[in-house]
């Protein structure tokens, strides 16, 4: 008797334990590393000891603040124009797309068959000075001899939108896809017009996606250095590029671990703060309904 109840109880247990495995040897594991190296003092050359020198951290934001708040900048610039982009593709495809939702959304995906690093440096040879697009421009007199895209902040952001548009668009496209057509027949039943349809049924039923697509989009964005190293130059350095300089060419761990973890705070209060503003309880009742 005791034995089948007991492995009833451990049964769920037993579950999740290889997701819980998973989540600390290649999670909790390599951050509580980070974390140690972030307060570790020495060079390439003699090596690193743990010294708990915690002012690498002062030192850090100090050096490199304008560069964390610009990817802040860019990665909300970037995420607003995904939303503005992705909210009219999603609902299009859910609601009109028809026997073509799964041909639409492969062409969506289709081009995350191509690397990422390729991708954007396609964008780097369209928005060079001698370009498909200000070649396009001068043609037409739109732009002059000495316009420049590149190394610009504009192609930085346009880079990080067509990279991380697809992120923005499936989890509205999921939570559209969720909303009964009956809601809106009865919402028109009761002589409502297709704009208050969207804004009292629609809308309030999509937040748990718009939710989950800010989280996937501006989480990464904000953290990317590619784009900004290939589409832009010095006055448009994300806090992504400054990492990544300072681990693989400066051989400065502790300053790259510092700002990661810094990277990672700002991100965190961010998230809580969103969450706090359009109130995750709300969002999951939706999400359950």
């Amino acid at each position: 008797m005791n034995g089948p109840r007991i492995r009833r109880r451990l049964t769920p247990y037993a579950l999740v334990l290889p997701g819980w495995l998973w989540l600390v040897i290649f999670f909790v594991v390599p951050t509580l590393s980070m974390l140690s190296v972030s307060t570790m003092t020495g060079n390439d050359l003699n090596g690193f000891k743990q010294t708990f020198h915690f002012s690498t951290y002062k030192q850090a934001w100090s050096t490199y603040h304008v560069q964390i708040l610009r990817s802040l900048e860019y990665g909300l610039a970037a995420t607003i124009i995904c939303l503005v982009i992705a909210y009219p593709v999603a609902y299009w495809i859910a609601f009109r797309g028809g026997r073509y939702k799964s041909s639409l959304l492969f062409l969506l995906l289709l081009p995350f068959f191509v690397s990422f690093v390729i991708r954007t440096q396609s964008w780097q040879f369209m928005l060079d000075d001698h370009g498909m697009v200000l070649g396009l421009l001068r043609t037409f007199h739109l732009a002059g001899s000495h316009t420049q895209i590149l190394q610009t902040s504009t192609a930085v952001i346009g880079g990080l939108v067509y990279n991380f548009l697809p992120f923005t668009v499936l989890p509205i496209y999921v939570a559209l896809e969720r909303v009964e057509p009956a809601l809106l027949e009865a919402s028109a039943d009761l002589y409502a017009n297709k704009f208050i349809a969207f804004r009292k049924v629609v809308l309030p039923l999509s937040l748990p996606g718009v939710f989950a697509a800010v989280l996937l989009t501006f989480v990464p964005v904000a953290s990317d250095y590619v784009n900004a190293q290939i589409l832009g130059g010095a006055r448009t350095t994300m806090i992504g590029t400054v990492i990544q300089t300072e681990y693989f060419t400066n051989l400065n761990y502790p300053m790259a671990a510092s700002l990661s973890f810094i990277l990672m705070g700002v991100l965190l209060i961010g998230i809580f703060l969103y969450a706090r503003l359009l109130g995750t309880d709300d969002v999951l009742e939706m999400a359950a309904a």
